[in-house]
């Protein structure tokens, strides 16, 4: 079986997240969000350049739960695809992207936090990791390097 995969983005929420609703009373959140960029010298080492700015929505319940745990500043790691649209405002026509995150976290490597893994009505029961082992630890390859004595 293939793996199933999607777009995915990182970065950080730039401006203060907004919570709206969509003409079908669907809950809509909006937010500004930067990514870092940087541009890697020919010595080897990484300049860093401005950073770039898109807009991120997310819509219904994934909306509402993203708008009570992302604030202005937060890095995160979102899954869902990109969005082309263009309209006409005032005689000129207006094209812009978004991106549509149907799933989104904190971004682990930057952000510090605590997990609350009380039970919630319909959530998958994990095995805890005494009861499980989630892989076996991979047997290291024998050395194909002839072994020196005296050393």
């Amino acid at each position: 079986m293939t793996i199933r995969t999607q777009q995915s983005i990182s970065g950080f929420i730039a401006s203060d997240p907004q919570l709206t609703e969509t003409d079908r009373g669907e809950a809509r959140f909006y937010a500004r969000f930067g990514q870092e960029n940087f541009r890697r010298e020919d010595d080897g080492t990484f300049t860093k350049l401005e950073p770039s700015f898109h807009n991120l929505v997310m819509y219904r319940a994934t909306a509402e739960r993203a708008y009570e745990r992302f604030a202005k500043g937060d890095s995160f790691v979102a899954e869902g695809y990109a969005h082309e649209y263009a309209y006409e405002r005032d005689g000129q026509k207006v094209e812009g992207e978004d991106f549509v995150a149907k799933k989104i976290g904190h971004d682990t490597a930057r952000t510090q936090y605590s997990v609350d893994r009380s039970s919630r009505a319909g959530a998958h029961e994990a095995p805890s990791r005494e009861q499980s082992r989630a892989f076996d630890a991979p047997r290291q390859r024998p050395s194909t390097e002839a072994p020196t004595l005296g050393r």
